[in-house]
């Protein structure tokens, strides 16, 4: 295969920092180079060291902009691409008048097959190269999400919802049918090419007891899927389930007396945990993720980002589209900061840029894989331009340092400022592609 050379700025995160001026916590190259051989990287470092391993590369020069490793989305749901920025609500009255009339139209292949493209050009459009996606309670969803990955050798993580209850019929399964649906995807896509697969209880409220029950058979079954759903997004959804679930100690344990509780386990929003829900996270290795544009939309509440690092909690970081209002992790970090801040918990742009490329990718357990520029990683690069509006331009003008140009970009920027992205070494924008 050609090799594809790509020259700019390079950074790299080799750790995650520690303080702001954690200086050894990534790599930093003013003129550096990324060399790509049949969709890895091959060579990473200062482009004259690295041009001198090239041979008859097809040269692609990004100067002056940021190469990075492209970002991480956690959460986020594939059927809901139509539904953001639908006007108010809380979270159960959203999900009634938005969310499962959108999904209904995913049992339509054709329909399943155009949204998924479209989803994928926007994630990667705004820089995102990998992504933990729910699909619908349809098999033709998932078959759609996972066959768009495949077509641009995307690595993503998906998988069909499961839900038996309190949902519309037409988005509603058994706990029979949604344990054979998913058996037959994870034979099908699990592993195969970059495809990996997520087992999907929606969320305690939409199943019943025998649901979660099979959703632990599958987990006991495939140990090496993973496994998502919500959790303690809402105090409405807490009572609710509480009331469902009145054997339950708290809304965690419904999913560990259903053996769903694992360090596999990513649970969207966690906001409203009880202390024993904590520790039941520190004792599992269960990740909870910040979904900070969709906490903000619906007034769920603030993430306890710093608490639960401190108990070595690990935690995700996610858009949620369609509640998430942006799918920009770079806009998902400018409320990220926000949220935190009314905490009195500081979000430095190094520990933020870690936290959406290699800290998601140490969650998920692949940082040999995506997340970093090393040698052998997919080449998933997100390509970035501080100066990409005429407000950002300003703003740099007075910039003087990398952790400057970072904040700017994830207070500012969007997905005018990703120049290019490129997924297993293909460019996915329409522009920027001359070398």
């Amino acid at each position: 295969m050609v090799q594809k050379l790509l020259r700019g700025r390079v950074l790299n995160f080799v750790a995650e920092p520690q303080w702001p001026e954690d200086v050894a916590s990534f790599q930093y190259l003013e003129d550096g180079a990324i060399l790509i051989s049949d969709g890895r990287i091959i060579a990473m470092g200062a482009h004259a060291d690295v041009v001198a391993k090239a041979q008859g590369a097809e040269v692609v020069d990004h100067r002056p902009h940021l190469l990075m490793p492209g970002f991480i989305d956690m959460h986020l749901h594939f059927p809901q691409v139509q539904v953001i920025a639908s006007w108010g609500s809380q979270l159960l009255d959203w999900l009634n008048n938005y969310t499962f009339p959108a999904e209904l139209g995913f049992a339509d292949a054709n329909y399943a097959a155009r949204m998924a493209a479209a989803f994928c050009d926007q994630l990667t459009g705004h820089g995102t190269t990998t992504a933990m996606a729910f699909c619908s309670v349809h098999e033709t969803s998932a078959e759609a999400f996972f066959a768009e990955a495949a077509r641009r050798d995307m690595c993503m993580i998906g998988g069909k919802t499961m839900m038996d209850r309190n949902a519309p019929e037409g988005l509603m399964d058994s706990a029979q049918e949604g344990y054979d649906a998913t058996k037959r995807l994870i034979a099908k896509w699990h592993g195969q090419g970059r495809a990996r697969y997520a087992i999907t209880p929606r969320f305690a409220i939409t199943s019943t007891p025998e649901q979660l029950e099979m959703s632990g058979a599958l987990v006991a079954e495939h140990p090496d899927c993973f496994v998502q759903t919500h959790l303690s997004e809402n105090k409405a959804e807490i009572a609710f389930t509480k009331e469902l679930y009145p054997e339950a100690r708290d809304y965690l344990d419904v999913y560990q007396r259903a053996g769903l509780v694992t360090d596999k386990l990513f649970l969207g929003h966690a906001i409203h945990l009880e202390p024993r829900e904590i520790d039941a996270l520190a004792e599992t290795g269960a990740h909870p993720v910040f979904c900070p544009t969709s906490n903000l939309f619906l007034g769920s509440g603030l993430f306890d980002q710093a608490g639960l690092k401190a108990r070595g909690i690990q935690s995700g970081i996610a858009t949620d589209i369609g509640a998430g209002t942006s799918y920009s992790m770079l806009q998902t970090l400018n409320e990220g900061y926000k949220v935190l801040q009314l905490q009195g918990q500081a979000l430095h742009p190094y520990q933020a840029f870690h936290w959406i490329t290699r800290g998601n990718a140490q969650t998920l357990g692949m940082a040999d894989e995506i997340g970093t520029l090393e040698v052998g990683s997919a080449a998933d690069v997100v390509v970035l331009d501080a100066r990409a509006t005429s407000a950002m331009a300003l703003r740099m003008e007075a910039a003087e340092t990398l952790a400057e140009e970072l904040f700017v970009l994830m207070m500012m920027g969007d997905d005018r400022a990703v120049a290019q992205t490129y997924v297993a070494g293909a460019a996915q924008k329409a522009q920027g592609l001359a070398a």
